[in-house]
């Protein structure tokens, strides 16, 4: 029996209605992404990259079609259902941090965990455990401005992570970093991801990331094709 897509798209569409005419974003997408994958998107600015990744993170609704994380269709959930999903299921980074300024580095560690109702010290001890595996062990205490900018992105990488989902959503999470910066946190990223077998899908521009990858998909004209059969994006 084939193993279950950690992400299965079905014809999904996007369009936006504009004062004068429609916007269409997306059309008729259909892919997947197994389990353990770690791919790219790429595409020009405005290609839909970002709209993709908030369709199967369940941040919108498609205009037409279906995402399936792990075989659950988002379609046929309430906003209470999608809310469980993206708590339990899904972690996300982005280019700029989002870390919450006024909580320390752990308790922002630990807001995820307690939002899936983990008690206060076991989700305390799973901040800590993560702050190490990212190089940060010592720094609990430590607010968000008091961190460089590569170590506001090793905070949100083990945020992302400490609730172990299946599948985690990058939207150009190196693009607010120097070169050197950047290219630690991909690999700390790419190790993480590879021995916890979480899915990663990243949205990127950048030539190192698709280096790393298993493989690349490209939107273009709001299609989405293999890099293979589309060239260089």
């Amino acid at each position: 029996m084939a193993a279950i897509p950690q992400v299965e798209l079905r014809h999904l569409s996007k369009h936006y209605e504009g004062r004068d005419r429609r916007r269409e974003v997306l059309h008729e997408l259909t892919a997947e992404i197994h389990n353990g994958e770690f791919v790219v998107l790429v595409g020009r600015s405005g290609s839909g990259k970002s709209t993709l990744l908030n369709l199967i993170g369940g941040l919108d609704r498609p205009s037409s079609g279906d995402v399936l994380i792990a075989g659950r269709s988002l379609t046929g959930l309430d906003q209470e259902g999608l809310s469980r999903l993206r708590r339990r299921a899904i972690g996300y980074m982005f280019q700029f941090f989002n870390l919450i300024p006024t909580l320390t580095v752990a308790e922002n560690l630990r807001l995820p965990l307690e939002l899936i109702g983990e008690r206060s010290q076991a989700a305390g001890d799973r901040a800590g455990a993560w702050l190490e595996r990212v190089g940060l062990a010592g720094r609990d205490d430590d607010y968000p401005d008091e961190l460089s900018g590569g170590e506001q992105q090793r905070v949100a990488l083990a945020r992302a992570l400490v609730h172990e989902p299946g599948l985690l959503l990058a939207d150009e999470p190196t693009g607010n970093l120097d070169l050197a910066t950047a290219r630690d946190v991909l690999g700390l990223l790419d190790d993480l991801c590879r021995q916890s077998g979480t899915t990663l899908l990243m949205a990127t521009h950048s030539p190192e990331v698709i280096g790393l990858a298993d493989r690349v998909l490209t939107i273009r004209d709001g299609r989405l094709t293999t890099v293979d059969e589309a060239g260089d994006p």
